[in-house]
């Protein structure tokens, strides 16, 4: 007679096919395509701390009494569409990415609002005349302080909300390298826009949480936003990293920085 002996507990240490089988759902994952500036696929995935300002109230304030605005690194659009009720019919806005530029197109061409591409990171010169605008939005885009002072008119206002190039600095103990972007400060930014004419009218900064659910959600989120983590970054160069991750608590530390700059008349 064959006698089978079942344990009475199921051993600790997890079946050798599972990292693997984690290892393909996260490289698909960091796999899908990212289009706009969209998170909403990561609700219930991800808890974010916010900032004590609301951009879209600074915004509002700035449009007040605009007849033409920019809406700089427009993304897919999403932000600026909260605002439509608020623009003037002169509105303009710009992407550098060129995937976002139809899914941008689509989103605002029923609004008469044109999309013109534009990166001032390969070009610091901005395709606009001279005191061409009222007011120039900016949430989460690179810009050149004296080419955004250069194309608004006397008295125009300039606002822009930063994510920290020290945000989510945890990444780097867990995956090495240095912040791809440590330049991007509310000192730094600040100094900038006072060399280039601007009267700082408001200059905040912030720090707050940033909570994921998982590993999956995390590996989502830096797919939008690569800078945060090492250039070289995917599944498996840092699959060691990712899955150790998996018994801590994924919670980093979100900075973000507002500015709201006037051109005075002179």
């Amino acid at each position: 007679m064959l006698w089978l002996v079942v344990p009475e507990e199921l051993p600790e240490e997890l079946p050798e096919e599972l990292p693997e089988e984690l290892l393909e759902q996260w490289r698909a994952r960091f796999a899908e395509p990212s289009q706009g500036w969209d998170f909403s696929f990561l609700e219930g995935q991800v808890e974010a701390d916010e900032p004590p300002w609301s951009y879209e109230d600074l915004a509002r304030s700035a449009l007040s009494g605009a007849t033409s605005a920019l809406d700089m690194g427009t993304g897919g659009g999403e932000v600026l569409l909260r605002l439509v009720d608020a623009l003037p019919e002169d509105t303009l806005a710009t992407e550098g990415w060129a995937p976002n530029l139809p899914h941008a197109t689509e989103a605002l061409a029923p609004h008469g609002i044109a999309i013109v591409p534009y990166d001032c990171e390969h070009d610091a010169l901005m395709p606009f005349e001279d005191g061409r605008f009222d007011v120039v939005l900016d949430r989460h885009e690179s810009y050149v302080a004296a080419e955004v002072f250069r194309v608004l008119r006397p008295g125009g206002v300039f606002v822009t909300q930063q994510v920290d190039g020290r945000d989510l600095e945890e990444t780097h103990a867990l995956f090495g390298g240095t912040p791809a972007y440590s330049h991007v400060t509310l000192a730094n930014l600040r100094a900038e826009a006072e060399e280039a004419g601007f009267v700082i009218e408001r200059a905040q900064e912030w720090s707050g949480s940033l909570r994921f659910a998982d590993v999956d959600a995390f590996v989502s989120y830096v797919r939008m936003v690569p800078w945060e983590v090492p250039e070289d970054f995917s599944v498996d160069r840092y699959a060691e990293q990712l899955l150790a991750m998996r018994d801590d608590d994924l919670v980093f530390t979100r900075r973000m920085f507002v500015l709201v700059c006037r051109r005075l008349d002179h």
